[in-house]
């Protein structure tokens, strides 16, 4: 099965039973339900969802005060200061989603600063008359990937799509696995640079099934701060740049910015690329298959145009 580009053959009529309009809060929810081929029920959208091009006309429901285009330093830190003053990161439009009165909102309970928090969503929901579904995606790793596919089919009543979906990224991976080196690269992979957080959830899966060992994190386990002058204690063979919801571009203008002596040494020495982490390996949707091939291209020095070679200015 391959619907990596969600170009589906859709029905007549929408096949989603009871609900006939559903609102996603975050962009992996969004890929889902386009990927199960029924998109046509979308009636709104998050302000982050950009995938796959034909939802780009949907409202947006959500907000946010922090400027996407600010360095990370200063996105972090707006971060904990509206956390600090009890400000939500991503704010929800009321008045709109009452205009719109969805049957379904799939939400996620795993991150606050990538979507509106599960609490915010069911106190709202509940104002609404009638009261809409509220579902919360929950994946930390794999299996909790596949188990959101299969809950997002089961709301729409399209849980046939949602196993033959989930069944085919399953083949694919353990394609890409079959087809993994040999030799296992010891690999270390960053999420975010400013302040440096190494990236945990379902990526060491990923990184396993391109042929890889993260050597920094465990499947399953959140993210956790780092310090470069400690990164090199783990020995990797390559270190692979996959920042949160940054594409290939940013996390080459974030990479430009760093002055940490330690980071540049460390970074110049190894071999560094950049992998589109928006798009590839933060969403716990389908396309993180595609994260893991591009992933294997990285550990086998093949560059194509979504994988790149970085290096600090001045190092040969």
């Amino acid at each position: 099965l391959d619907r990596s580009a969600f170009v589906c053959e859709l029905p007549a009529q929408p096949a989603g039973g009871g609900v006939k309009r559903v609102i996603t809060l975050l962009p992996a929810a969004t890929e889902i339900v386009a990927a199960l081929g029924d998109q046509r029920l979308l009636v709104a959208i998050s302000h982050e969802c950009d995938y796959p091009p034909s939802v780009q006309h949907l409202p947006r429901v959500t907000t946010t005060p922090i400027d996407p285009a600010a360095p990370s330093a200063s996105i972090d830190a707006e971060v904990r200061r509206l956390r600090q003053s009890g400000r939500p990161v991503i704010a929800i439009d009321a008045d709109q989603l009452r205009r719109l009165a969805p049957d379904l909102i799939i939400t996620q309970e795993l991150c606050e600063v990538c979507a509106v928090s599960e609490g915010q969503v069911h106190r709202l929901a509940a104002t609404l008359r009638p009261a809409p579904q509220v579902l919360a995606l929950t994946a930390h790793d794999l299996e909790g990937i596949w188990r959101d596919i299969l809950s997002v089919g089961a709301a729409l009543s399209l849980e046939d799509e949602a196993e033959e979906l989930v069944l085919g990224l399953q083949s694919r991976l353990e394609r890409l696995r079959r087809s993994s080196p040999t030799r296992r690269s010891r690999v270390l992979c960053i999420e975010w640079l400013d302040p440096l957080y190494l990236a945990g959830h379902w990526v060491p899966e990923l990184i396993d099934a391109a042929g890889g060992e993260d050597v920094a994190a465990a499947p399953g386990s959140h993210s956790v701060r780092g310090e470069w002058s400690t990164l090199a204690r783990a020995a990797p063979d390559c270190i692979l740049i996959m920042l949160c919801g940054f594409g290939i571009e940013r996390s080459r203008a974030e990479l430009e910015l760093l002055t940490d002596p330690d980071a540049l040494e460390l970074l110049g020495r190894v071999p560094t690329w950049i992998i589109d982490g928006n798009a590839y390996t933060s969403r716990p949707g389908p396309r993180i298959v595609d994260g893991a091939s591009r992933i294997q291209s990285a550990l086998r020095e093949q560059p194509r145009p979504d994988v790149e070679r970085w290096q600090p200015a001045g190092v040969c």
